[in-house]
């Protein structure tokens, strides 16, 4: 038996055995192989037909009485609720509205304001999303703060009696590396500082456990792993026990306590709803609360057992097919250091992206020298993972 009829076999194997697999068909899926759901998930099946009848039905019939009659008005803390449990939290911490970015100004400006007088450092993570990074800057000279980048493995060392806050990626969006949110968050803790985390390459993929780990808040989008849709609206945690006192810096109609009281003074909601701002956006909305629906009865850490055995299976697929010396990965081998992707370092990495898609292999480029790719268990099988590094080993032979 040749090397590729065994991993071949293997794959049959592993997609049979699958219990997760049946999820595949409720998405949308052509023949391409599609590893690219860390950057937009596949579109669930039920969606089309939820948002057609929130704009003929809901908008187009019943109009402004949808706010009420359609539950359009409570959507953004109901969907939060729906995604708690997906990030390990308990209900009524969760809104959900604004982008990614929006919240990551709320929430790290508000835990500034919670750690109080003395402390005038913000640490964030040197290597995170440049918008995380854009964003903490802008708050350390709204807010007076000083921002020192760090790796977020140096953290527990360098946080001190002036740290106020700790903006970390939970998984490294360009390498894949998952930081160590238990033990970061406890050093945050320990110095008497809070800690924001982004789930944006996380929720959906591993287990977080934001309550259990004492996260104070956190943010995340909801298009990538969640599969909400392109643009589907962000969320924000806060932290039960910070929301008396959670002080966002977006006040607005939507999270004064009395939103119709049109008063000119404001008075911040009791709750979660702290963190809504102006009007939901609802057409996107109500398609991420269908998208979630995918999620009913999965297990995330069934969900995390599948990522791992598929981000196993392709690493042992790329060593078999790809000529050696080709690409080196710099995702962590170590499964507790390792999200839902894989990223390989090559040459030409732009180029040969361009003609993996061409030939039906959906992943994407990082600059310089990335090839990325993203792990969807709910959707991704191991026949499609073992055909990904076959393509990518005849495409990398042929470059030479």
């Amino acid at each position: 038996m040749s090397e590729t009829e065994a991993l071949l076999d293997r794959a049959a194997e592993l997609d049979k055995a699958d219990e997760l697999g049946k999820l595949r068909e409720q998405f949308v899926l052509d023949e391409v192989v599609y590893l690219d759901g860390n950057s937009l998930g596949a579109l669930p099946r039920a969606v089309p037909g939820r948002v057609a009848d929130v704009v003929q039905r809901e908008w187009g019939r019943l109009r402004i009485r949808s706010w009420t009659e359609s539950g359009w008005w409570t959507a953004p803390e109901r969907i939060g609720d729906r995604i708690a449990p997906l990030v390990g939290a308990a209900a009524g911490q969760i809104v959900v509205g604004d982008s990614t970015s929006v919240n990551v100004f709320k929430a790290v400006v508000g835990v500034v304001r919670l750690a109080g007088g003395g402390r005038d450092e913000i640490l964030v993570d040197e290597a995170t999303f440049p918008t995380d990074g854009y964003i903490a800057e802008s708050a350390a000279r709204m807010t007076g703060c000083t921002l020192r980048p760090l790796a977020p493995a140096d953290m527990p060392g360098a946080v001190g009696p002036r740290t106020a806050a700790a903006l970390v990626n939970h998984v490294d969006y360009r390498t894949g590396r998952l930081h160590d949110l238990p033990g970061i968050t406890a050093a945050v803790h320990e110095a008497g500082a809070l800690a924001v985390w982004d789930l944006c390459h996380s929720a959906g993929a591993l287990p977080v456990g934001l309550d259990e780990h004492g996260v104070d808040l956190a943010v995340g989008c909801t298009y990538k792993f969640l599969n909400g849709g392109p643009g589907s609206p962000a969320y924000l945690y806060v932290a039960e026990r910070h929301q008396a006192a959670f002080d966002s810096p977006l006040p607005g109609w939507n999270s004064h306590a009395e939103p119709f009281g049109m008063r000119p003074g404001y008075t911040p909601a009791d709750g979660a709803l702290r963190g809504r701002v102006g009007t939901p956006d609802i057409l996107s909305m109500l398609a991420l609360e269908e998208s979630l629906t995918v999620w009913d009865g999965v297990s995330v850490a069934a969900v995390r057992e599948k990522s791992l055995a598929l981000t196993d299976f392709f690493l042992e697929c790329v060593a078999a097919y790809v000529p050696a010396g080709s690409v080196s990965s710099i995702t962590p081998e170590v499964h507790a250091e390792r999200g839902s992707q894989v990223a390989l370092r090559c040459d030409g990495a732009a180029i040969v992206m361009d003609e993996l898609i061409a030939r039906g292999v959906v992943g994407d480029f990082r600059a310089p020298d990335v090839l990325r790719f993203g792990f969807t268990p709910l959707y991704v099988g191991f026949a499609e993972v073992e055909r990904a590094a076959r393509v990518l080993g005849e495409v990398l032979r042929a470059e030479r």
